[in-house]
């Protein structure tokens, strides 16, 4: 995310098919952890154009996706436009970069962002002191894949990675489980998706 690759075309093209359904999936998942009573606020860092957010907007009061791509706000904005919903806010903010996030939330979700960022300890940090005590971390990602090689992204995340990292910020009641396998997932191979679950 720091060298952002999504450009105005790039953000334009990004709601395939493809990734609306796995959008659609990951969304399923996520609201099968979230506490059966309506939650006040969720920030969603690395939301993109919204796909996942927008299904999980009717569980909180107030919504806050975060990109660090103009463009890919952009897109989410022009969604925000045309429906009923108030409470959602989408703005450009690269934790990286700038570390003037103002607000702290009930639930943070992290999802297919961080095989996209070089330093994962410091960005996953930066969220943390952003959630509410007693709140809900939730990490979306690829489990690791030693089939794919690219310069660009990681190759995913072991549970150990994930379970070291997320004790290591003081987080607790940790929960990683594999949810989904799919074709040509993860730079044209086959591969799964976890979610890891940890209260503040």
């Amino acid at each position: 995310m720091g060298n952002n690759a999504f450009n105005k075309q790039h953000a334009k093209r990004y709601d395939t098919e493809d990734r609306r359904k796995l959008a659609n999936i990951i969304a399923d998942k996520v609201k099968t952890v979230l506490p059966d009573k309506k939650q006040h606020s969720l920030l969603d860092y690395g939301g993109g154009t919204g796909l996942v957010t927008l299904p999980l907007a009717g569980h909180f009061d107030n919504v806050l996706l975060l990109d660090a791509s103009q463009e890919m706000i952009h897109v989410a904005q022009d969604k925000l436009a045309q429906i009923p919903y108030h409470h959602i806010e989408a703005r450009k903010l690269d934790l990286m970069e700038d570390d003037q996030l103002d607000v702290n939330a009930d639930v943070i979700l992290v999802s297919l962002v961080l095989i996209h960022v070089p330093d994962v300890k410091a960005l996953l940090q930066k969220l943390k002191n952003r959630l509410n005590e007693g709140g809900l971390f939730l990490i979306v990602d690829f489990d690791k894949n030693e089939r794919v090689d690219h310069p660009k992204v990681h190759n995913g995340f072991t549970r150990e990675e994930i379970n070291e990292l997320l004790t290591n910020m003081g987080l607790h009641d940790i929960e990683i489980n594999t949810f989904y396998h799919g074709k040509n997932l993860f730079v044209n191979q086959d591969a799964s998706l976890f979610i890891a679950t940890s209260r503040g």
